[in-house]
C-alpha cells in the first residue's frame, strides 16, 4: 500500500513534533513513531532546556560555555544561530501550553556541568516528559497530522526504488520512505514532497546506555545508505551518573543534581563519607563538562576495582530535594535508596551522539528534500562533547528551521508527481530456529562496543571492534536478503552500521578531544577538524 503526504516526518520526539507544528495546517503531514506517540529519548530528558533568559547572562557567554564544552569542534555560525533562536523557542513552547517552573513570577533557571551562569528552564525533574505531553496533545488536535504509531522506517525512497527511470538525475533525491508496521510486519511506501529524519542517536550500540530501546540508529544508517555525509560519529557522548541498580534499566540521574550541589564520591570505609574525587581530575570539580566527569569515573572504577562510584545529595534538605527532583526522588525510593540519606549510585552510560547526518542551518541534507534534525543530525553546535540541555534546544529550533525552509521551497514551487514504486517483496518468510540469530548478534554486537569503544580507546581496541563487526555485517546483510524483514532485524542491521562508522571515524582521530580519549594519541591537536564520512556509491 503506498501514501502520499506533502511532508513524512520520521520520528515523533520534539524535533519531529516541533516541526509538525510549526508547519502550516494546509499541509499534509505524516508522522512516523516507532512506538507510541510518546516515547523516545526526549520524553526520558529530566534536566530543561537552555536558554539565556537572566538579564545577568547573554548569549556570548552560552556561545562560550557551548564551544569550550565542545573542546572547540564546535561551528560558531551553528552554535550562535542556535543559542539566538533559544529564546524565542522557549516562548513558543511557552504558548503551547508548556508549564514551565517559576519563581517569584520569573522562570525558574538551573544550572549544570559546563554552564557559566544558571539558564537551564525546566519542568521539576521532567521536562522531556511535560513538553512531549503538550506538544503530542496539539499534534492530535491538528486534523492535518496523521500519526503512524508502532511504525519502524525501514530504508528511505530515492531513485533506485522508482520504477521508470527515465533518466539519471543529476541530484539524489528522496521520495519518503518505507514503513513497517510493527504488529503486522507489512510494508508500506510513504511518499511525500518532502522528507524530515527525526529519529534520534544511537545510544543502543552500546550496551549500558541510558537510551530508550528505539534509539537504534535508523536515521543515520539510512541517510547514509542512501548517499548522505555524517560528521563526527567518534563522539559519542557518555553520561557520567546511570543509576546503578540491578533493577533500574536506563534509568537517568540529571546532572541537575550536580548543579544544585551534589558531590561525586567514592565507596565509603569505617564509616566515613567516601572521598570527594572530581577536584584530583579538573578544577571545576562536579561541575565539570561530561567528558571530564565521565572519564574521572571510568578511571577511579578502573583504578579501585569497583563497579560504580556514588552521588551525594544527603548534605540538602530532603524537603529540597522532593520538591526539585520529585521523579528521580520517587524511582530512588522505590529501589530502597532515601537519596536524603544515602549517596546514590551511579556509573557512566551511553548517552547521547553528538554526530550525526550533515544538515545545513536549514535542516537540509546532501539529498534533495531531505532534511534532519534533532540527534540524528549533525548542525555543528555539540563539536566534540554536547553541552547539557543543549539537546532539547536544538531540537525545537530546527524544527522550526526546518518547517521554514520547507513553507519557502513550497511556496516557489509545490508541483509534485508522485513517482511509481517497486513493489517491496514480502514472500519471504524467516525460519523460526534462525531468530536466534538476531539476538545473539545484537549481544554480540554491542558487547564488543562497550569493551572496546568505550570512554577509553585505542589502536588495538578498535582493530579488534573492526573486525568483529566486519563479520557481523557480513552476516546480517546476507540474512537481511534471504528472510522476512523484522523490527529486530531492521534495528540491528541499523546499529550495524552506525557501529561501523563510529569506529572508522575513532580511527581517522589521531587526537584525544572531547569525548574520544585515545590511550595512542593523548594529545589534543593544535587544529579541531571534524571527522567527515562519505558514501561510496
Amino acid at each position: 500500500m503506498s501514501q502520499v503526504f506533502d511532508v513524512v516526518i520520521i520520528g515523533s520526539g520534539l524535533a519531529g513534533m516541533s516541526c509538525a507544528l510549526s508547519l502550516d495546517s494546509k499541509y499534509k503531514i505524516a508522522l512516523i513513531s516507532k512506538g507510541q506517540l510518546i516515547s523516545g529519548s526526549s520524553d526520558q530528558a529530566q534536566g530543561g532546556i537552555s536558554a539565556v533568559m537572566d538579564d545577568e547572562d547573554n548569549f556570548d557567554n552560552h556561545v562560550r560555555d557551548t564551544f569550550v564544552a565542545g573542546a572547540e569542534l564546535g561551528e560558531l555560525e551553528a552554535i550562535k544561530y542556535i543559542i539566538t533562536h533559544a529564546p524565542n523557542s522557549i516562548e513558543w513552547l511557552m504558548a503551547q501550553g508548556v508549564r514551565f517552573n517559576t519563581e517569584n513570577g520569573e522562570l525558574h533557571l538551573t544550572r549544570e556541568g559546563g554552564h557559566s551562569h544558571r539558564r537551564v528552564v525546566h519542568v521539576d525533574d521532567f521536562t522531556g516528559h511535560a513538553v512531549q505531553t503538550v506538544l503530542a496533545q496539539r499534534v492530535r488536535e491538528r486534523a492535518n497530522i496523521q500519526v503512524f504509531e508502532n511504525s519502524i522506517a525501514v530504508d528511505l525512497i530515492t531513485d533506485k526504488h522508482k520504477r521508470l527511470i527515465e533518466q539519471k538525475s543529476k541530484d539524489a533525491r528522496c521520495y519518503g520512505v518505507y514503513v513497517q508496521n510493527r504488529a503486522t510486519h507489512q510494508i508500506d511506501s510513504i511518499q511525500a514532497r518532502f522528507s524530515v529524519l527525526a529519529t534520534g542517536g544511537a545510544g543502543k550500540v552500546y550496551k549500558v546506555t541510558t537510551n530508550p530501546d528505539s534509539n537504534s540508529g535508523d536515521g543515520i544508517a539510512m541517510a547514509w545508505r542512501a548517499g548522505c555525509r555524517v560528521v563526527n560519529m567518534e563522539f559519542m557522548q557518555f553520561h557520567p551518573t546511570c543509576l546503578y541498580h540491578p533493577h533500574a534499566k536506563s534509568f537517568l540521574i540529571s546532572e541537575a543534581l550536580r548543579g544544585e550541589g551534589g558531590i561525586l564520591r567514592l565507596p565509603s570505609k569505617d564509616g566515613q563519607a567516601g572521598h570527594r574525587f572530581m577536584f584530583d581530575h579538573d578544577e571545576r570539580g562536579e561541575l565539570a563538562p561530561r567528558d571530564i566527569v565521565a572519564r574521572a569515573i571510568d578511571f577511579e572504577m578502573k583504578k579501585n576495582g569497583i563497579d560504580c562510584v556514588y552521588l551525594d545529595m544527603t548534605h540538602l534538605p530532603e524537603a529540597f530535594l522532593r520538591e526539585h527532583f520529585p521523579n528521580i526522588y520517587a524511582k530512588c525510593a522505590e529501589l530502597g535508596i532515601d537519596m536524603a540519606r544515602q549517596p546514590i549510585p551511579v556509573a557512566p552510560g551511553a548517552h547521547y551522539t553528538c554526530g550525526g547526518v550533515a544538515t545545513d542551518l536549514a535542516g537540509r541534507t546532501d539529498i534533495q528534500n531531505l532534511y534532519a534534525i534533532g540527534e540524528v543530525s549533525y548542525t555543528g553546535l555539540h563539536g566534540a562533547n554536547r553541552l547539557a540541555s543543549n539537546s532539547l534546544l536544538e531540537c525545537v529550533v530546527m524544527g522550526q528551521s526546518v518547517a521554514q525552509n520547507i513553507t519557502q521551497v513550497a511556496a516557489k514551487n509545490f508541483k509534485y508527481e508522485a513517482p511509481e514504486l517497486l513493489e517491496w517483496d514480502a514472500s519471504r518468510v524467516i525460519p523460526a530456529d534462525e531468530a536466534v540469530m538476531i539476538t545473539h548478534s545484537w549481544d554480540a554486537l554491542r558487547q564488543a562496543m562497550w569493551n572496546y569503544v568505550g570512554i577509553v580507546r585505542s589502536n588495538k581496541r578498535l582493530e579488534w571492534a573492526g573486525k568483529r563487526v566486519r563479520l557481523l555485517k557480513e552476516e546480517v546483510n546476507a540474512y537481511y536478503t534471504q528472510y522476512q524483514i523484522t523490527p529486530d532485524l531492521i534495528e540491528l542491521r541499523n546499529l550495524i552500521t552506525c557501529a561501523e562508522l563510529i569506529i572508522n571515524s575513532a580511527r581517522f582521530r589521531h587526537e584525544s578531544r572531547g569525548l574520544h580519549y585515545s590511550l595512542d594519541y593523548k594529545r589534543e591537536l593544535p587544529k579541531a577538524l571534524p571527522t567527515i564520512m562519505t558514501p561510496k556509491n
